[in-house]
């Protein structure tokens, strides 16, 4: 009896070692099923949005396409949503995300980051009748922007962090929505998105406003802390597709 119950502890230690690696596997990289898992927020045209048939598309999707080719693996994109997609990379529910995330120091706190693949700046929308004309004239009125953005940030430095007279929806077409409904005087975000809403909706009477005073913004594809692995992966593809002239390629395609 004494052996059998000596056999017995031992196999369920084993197995319980066994179980625990097989734990620690399922929480690495994708690296070596050759697949990698990619979340998005899919409501920013035209770098990630849902087609007529729901598939993610844009120039963002394209990138990390030409990226994935590059080095020879799969990607597979989940639209998680702005806020959620931060967690998701977090809590390993994917290897990393691609979502027009501009590094920052604040974010890379939290995160690593890829080379940067592309540079944006924000952009003022305002109704075709408005007498703004800079970003100081945002000051005393009602600014919608995308919550935990980047204009999210610059526009709480003009108004404040806690002013009331910043409105903040989950996406930039909601913050679009705002300023349209006389919920806002105007819209700040990202200039690739402005100008694709901008050409998509020529018979609504807007303008965009550029001020001097935004800074150059680098896009970048956002890891887990520590994942060296994946972020050295990503950055060969992205100076892979520099070279040849791909990456440019892409953008131009999007953004004539």
């Amino acid at each position: 009896m004494r052996m059998l119950r000596k056999s017995g502890v031992i196999l369920l230690i084993v197995i319980s070692i066994s179980l625990l690696l097989s734990g620690c596997g399922s929480t690495s990289s994708g690296i070596e099923d050759g697949k990698l898992v990619v979340a998005t927020d899919a409501a920013y045209a035209p770098m990630e949005y849902l087609d007529d048939e729901g598939n993610i598309v844009g120039l963002d999707i394209d990138i990390v396409k030409a990226i994935a080719e590059a080095v020879d693996i799969e990607v597979e994109f989940k639209n998680y949503g702005w806020e959620p997609l931060f967690s998701a990379v977090e809590n390993e529910e994917v290897d990393f995300a691609v979502s027009s995330i501009t590094i920052t120091d604040e974010r890379k706190e939290s995160f690593d980051f890829s080379e940067p693949y592309f540079v944006a700046n924000q952009l003022i929308l305002v109704p075709a009748d408005s007498q703004i004309e800079t970003f100081e004239d945002l000051k005393g009125k009602k600014v919608a922007v995308q919550i935990n953005t980047t204009g999210h940030e610059v526009v709480k430095g003009l108004l404040g962090k806690t002013s009331s007279d910043i409105v903040a929806p989950e996406s930039m077409p909601l913050a679009i929505t705002e300023m349209l409904n006389g919920n806002a005087d105007a819209a700040v975000g990202d200039n690739t998105v402005v100008l694709e809403y901008v050409k998509n909706n020529p018979n609504v009477e807007v303008k965009t406003i550029e001020d001097d005073s935004f800074e150059k913004e680098n896009y970048g594809l956002m890891v887990k802390k520590g994942n060296e692995e994946v972020v050295e992966l990503l950055n060969e593809g992205i100076q892979e597709i520099k070279d040849s002239g791909k990456l440019q390629e892409i953008i131009d395609s999007y953004l004539k």
